[in-house]
């Protein structure tokens, strides 16, 4: 598996995820950058995502939901703060309703990704930022470390291709 720790830190309030990967930074951009491969890593395998819409400038944005086992729907939102393709990215992550609609009851997190040459392949640094405590602890309830770890493991797979 390429993810080789995940780092919760309460006092910072981050979600620090490490992977590395046996491929060129750009092969790892491109399962961000592409909205299709992007939906086969997104979301643990038992919660495939589609992604309806896909536009990764700054200011820009992704919409997605994600498909559970019984057929339910969960959808969910990204706002691009900034990209510096094939090396990094910012964006506000949320969930939302059916229509897209940003979900006041529920929390929103600043990802920030990282790629970087790492040895013979690529590092990947994902951290999550949340805004308390409160809501850090609610998303890890939800299975927010585990669903993120399962993701970002389907990674190889799709390198591998």
């Amino acid at each position: 598996m390429s993810v080789t720790s995940i780092d919760k830190d309460f006092e910072n309030l981050t979600l620090t995820l490490v992977a590395d990967f046996s491929a060129p930074v750009e092969g790892v951009w491109r399962l961000w950058a592409d909205p299709r491969r992007l939906e086969q890593w997104w979301g643990p395998p038992s919660y495939p995502a589609t992604v309806e819409e896909h536009d990764l400038s700054p200011g820009g944005g992704v919409t997605y939901f994600m498909t559970g086992p019984e057929g339910d729907r969960h959808h969910g939102w990204w706002r691009v703060v900034s990209a510096d393709p094939p090396t990094s990215l910012e964006f506000v992550d949320g969930f939302s309703d059916q229509d897209g609609n940003p979900s006041a009851d529920m929390p929103s997190t600043t990802a920030r990704v990282e790629i970087t040459e790492h040895g013979d392949g690529t590092r990947m640094v994902l951290r999550s930022v949340f805004a308390s405590l409160e809501q850090m602890e609610q998303l890890a309830r939800m299975g927010m470390v585990e669903g993120l770890e399962q993701s970002v493991g389907q990674m190889d797979a799709l390198l591998a291709e």
